[in-house]
C-alpha cells in the first residue's frame, strides 16, 4: 500500500470574480495526506506563469512541429529541501513553520498543512487564455520527492486578468468610417452601397457597439443588413503563424426594398465573458473584428470590417458621459448629402501604441505559405 494518501494544492479565491492582477499576493496551503509513518525526501511549491505554442503540419510523408514558449516568472518555495540538492536558483525560497523551524522530513499519519503566499510580478503580462493550439497560463504546483519512487505532484490554473491599461491608447477612442458599393450582375441589375460608422474602436465587455449606416439599394433585389463579430486567433512558432477564426455574435437587420435609402441603426452588446483582447503577448494575438455586411440573394455580398479592441470591465469608469456622435459623420445624409461612392473616406493619424506589439504578419510573409491556413 502507497504511504502518500493525497497531495492537494489550493488557493484562498481573492475576490467574486476569482481573478488576479500584477503585484496581487497570492496565499494558499499544500495538503499532504500519509497512511503510514514516512520520509520523504523533499517538497516545494512553485508558481509560474507562461505562454505556449504548439502544432504540427504534414508535407507528405514528413510531419514537422512548430513550437514557442515564453516565460514570465517561475518562483519556488521549498518546505522541505532534498539534502543532495545543489541547484542554486535565485527564484527559490525555504519556508518554515509557525515556530520559525524547518519542516520535518519524518512524517507522522495523517494531515499534514503547509501554508504559502507569493506575490505576482509588478510588471505586465498577458491575460490567461487557451486556445486551440496555444494557452498562457498561470498554475501554482506541488511537488512530492521520495527515494526510488516517481514524483508525486498536483496543480491548479489561476485566472489572471491583466491589468495594462488599454484606455490610455488614443486609438481605442479613434472613430472608424468606411464605405463599400457594388454592382450586381446576373441574376439582378443595379448597385447597392453603404456607408458605414461606429463611435471608437475599443469597448468593455458589457458595453454595446452602436453601428449607424446609410444604406443605398439601388438594385432589384431585396437586401438585408447583418452583422457579425468574430475572433481570430493568431499563433506564433519558428517564422509561422496559425490562423484560427470564429464567429461570436451574429445579427440582423430590417430588410430593404429595392430602390430605396435607408439610414439604419444597430446596438450589438459585448457579452460580459466575452476574452479581453490579447496584444501583449509574443508568441499568440486575440483580436476582434465586427463585419457589416448585405446579404443579396444569388450574389457576393458587399462587407466592411472594422478593428475592435475589447477591454476588461473592471477597467470601465465609474461614471461616463453618454457617447455622442456629432463630427464623426453619424449624422443622417441619405437624402441631403449622400456620400461620394469609391472614395475612400480620409485617414485617421495613426496613433500611438500603448505597448510593443507581438511579431508583424509581414515578417512571416517571407516564408512558404501554408496552404491549409488562410491570412
Amino acid at each position: 500500500m502507497p504511504h502518500v494518501k493525497s497531495l492537494k494544492v489550493t488557493y484562498d479565491p481573492p475576490n467574486d470574480s476569482n481573478t488576479f492582477t500584477s503585484g496581487d499576493c497570492i496565499s494558499g496551503k499544500v495538503t499532504l495526506e500519509v497512511e503510514k509513518q514516512h520520509e520523504i525526501d523533499s517538497l516545494m511549491i512553485k508558481f509560474k506563469g507562461k505562454s505556449r505554442v504548439l502544432w504540427t503540419e504534414r508535407y507528405g510523408q514528413v510531419v514537422v512541429c512548430y513550437h514557442s514558449k515564453d516565460k514570465y516568472f517561475s518562483i519556488k518555495h521549498y518546505f522541505i529541501q532534498d539534502k543532495n540538492h545543489k541547484e542554486e536558483d535565485h527564484d527559490q525560497t525555504q519556508l518554515t513553520n509557525e515556530n520559525k523551524g524547518n519542516y520535518s522530513n519524518d512524517l507522522a499519519p495523517g494531515l499534514h498543512v503547509y501554508p504559502f503566499t507569493f506575490q505576482f510580478p509588478q510588471k505586465e503580462m498577458p491575460s490567461s487564455f487557451k486556445g486551440s493550439v496555444g494557452k498562457i497560463v498561470y498554475l501554482l504546483e506541488a511537488r512530492l520527492g521520495r527515494s526510488m519512487r516517481i514524483d508525486k505532484k498536483d496543480s491548479t490554473k489561476i485566472n489572471f486578468v491583466s491589468n495594462s491599461d488599454m484606455t490610455r491608447d488614443p486609438a481605442v477612442m479613434t472613430p472608424q468610417h468606411e464605405t463599400k458599393d457594388k454592382k450586381l450582375k446576373h441574376f439582378a441589375s443595379g448597385t447597392v452601397a453603404m456607408d458605414v460608422n461606429i463611435e471608437k474602436t475599443g469597448y468593455f465587455q458589457g458595453e454595446g457597439i452602436k453601428v449607424v449606416a446609410c444604406i443605398q439599394n439601388n438594385s432589384t433585389r431585396e437586401i438585408k443588413p447583418k452583422y457579425c463579430v468574430y475572433t481570430k486567433h493568431s499563433f506564433f512558432a519558428d517564422g509561422r503563424r496559425r490562423l484560427s477564426t470564429k464567429d461570436l455574435l451574429k445579427e440582423v437587420g430590417e430588410p430593404i426594398p429595392p430602390s430605396t435609402n435607408k439610414n439604419v441603426q444597430r446596438v450589438i452588446t459585448i457579452p460580459h465573458d466575452m476574452d479581453p483582447s490579447i496584444l501583449n503577448c509574443s508568441n499568440i494575438k486575440v483580436e476582434y473584428r465586427l463585419r457589416v455586411y448585405l446579404d443579396i440573394k444569388f450574389a457576393s455580398d458587399p462587407e466592411i470590417k472594422f478593428p475592435i479592441i475589447i477591454l476588461p470591465a473592471s477597467q470601465a469608469p465609474a461614471v461616463g458621459p453618454p457617447p455622442t456622435f456629432g463630427g464623426f459623420g453619424f449624422e443622417p445624409f441619405c437624402n441631403s448629402n449622400p456620400p461620394v461612392w469609391g472614395v475612400a473616406p480620409p485617414q485617421q493619424p495613426t496613433a500611438p501604441q500603448l505597448f510593443d506589439p507581438p511579431p508583424s504578419y509581414g515578417a512571416y510573409a517571407m516564408y512558404p505559405p501554408v496552404t491549409d491556413y488562410k491570412k
